[in-house]
């Protein structure tokens, strides 16, 4: 397809990581009022982890943005521990790829769900996000 420079493959698996700080709690966020790793923290590294899975394989100009995450965290981690999000595809359906994604800290598994990415190019995806404000 024109959008990639190599094919996608269903398997391809990406992991990155962060420590829980007082920057990315629930009570910093505002998603709660504990100091514990606040949801979104967690969805936002589990979407870094499936964006940087595809980038390296998109053919110049292209990117993909988020269009669906279903998630559940399932555990609470305190600050000073390390969290790690997996994203492996489990389905390409056109420019639609589909990832597992999985988070875990140094205990534990603490959340899991769907993730989806569409391929877009980035010109023409700006170009009608930023008509919006014309």
């Amino acid at each position: 397809m024109d959008f990639m420079k190599e094919e996608i493959k269903v398997g391809l698996t990406n992991i990155v990581t962060e420590k829980v700080t007082d920057k990315n709690t629930a009570k910093k966020l505002g998603s709660g009022s504990l100091e514990v790793y606040a949801t979104p923290a967690m969805t936002c590294l589990m979407e870094k982890a499936a964006t940087e899975a595809l980038e390296p394989l998109l053919t110049e100009g292209w990117t993909t943005v988020g269009i669906s995450l279903n998630i559940q965290h399932k555990a609470a981690t305190p600050t000073g521990l390390n969290i790690r999000a997996e994203a492996r595809v489990t389905a390409v359906d056109g420019r639609k790829i589909t990832f597992e994604v999985k988070a875990f800290d140094d205990r534990e598994e603490i959340g899991s769900g769907i993730h989806e990415r569409f391929a877009v190019m980035k010109e023409k995806f700006m170009g009608k996000a930023l008509g919006k404000v014309q």
